[in-house]
C-alpha cells in the first residue's frame, strides 16, 4: 500500500489553475526558450500549452512569460521574474507537502516508521 499526493492550486471559485503540468511547462520554457517548443517536448498542442499558461495568468495576476520579439535567431518566450519566484515557492510547498505526506502515513499505517 502506498499513499499518493497531488498539489494543485484553485483559485477563490475553486477552479484549478496549477499544478504538476503547468509546472513542467514553465521549466520546459525555461529549457527551450519558446512556449511552442516547450508544448512540443511535452507531446502537447500549443493551443493547450497556451491555455494553461493563460489560464494561471488570470489567477495569478501576474505574467508568467514575456515573448522575446524576433530576429536572426527568431523569437520566442522566457519566464518572468514573478514567475521564476513563484515557480519556486510553488516547489517548495509541493515538496513540503509530499515530506508531510510520508511522515503521516508512516506514522499512522506503519507505527512511526
Amino acid at each position: 500500500m502506498k499513499s499518493v499526493i497531488r498539489v494543485f492550486l484553485y483559485d477563490d471559485d475553486y477552479n484549478r489553475f496549477f499544478g504538476e503540468g503547468p509546472c513542467r511547462l514553465l521549466h520546459a520554457i525555461e529549457e527551450t526558450g519558446s512556449l511552442r517548443a516547450a508544448a512540443a517536448s511535452m507531446n502537447m498542442a500549443y493551443t493547450k500549452a497556451f491555455s494553461m499558461i493563460k489560464r494561471a495568468e488570470k489567477s495569478l495576476a501576474f505574467p508568467l512569460t514575456e515573448t522575446i520579439t524576433g530576429g536572426r535567431g527568431g523569437g520566442g518566450s522566457r519566464l518572468t521574474p514573478q514567475a521564476k519566484e513563484f515557480l519556486e515557492n510553488y516547489e517548495k510547498y509541493r515538496n513540503a507537502c509530499y515530506e508531510a505526506n510520508i511522515r503521516i502515513y508512516n506514522e499512522i499505517f506503519l507505527g512511526g516508521t
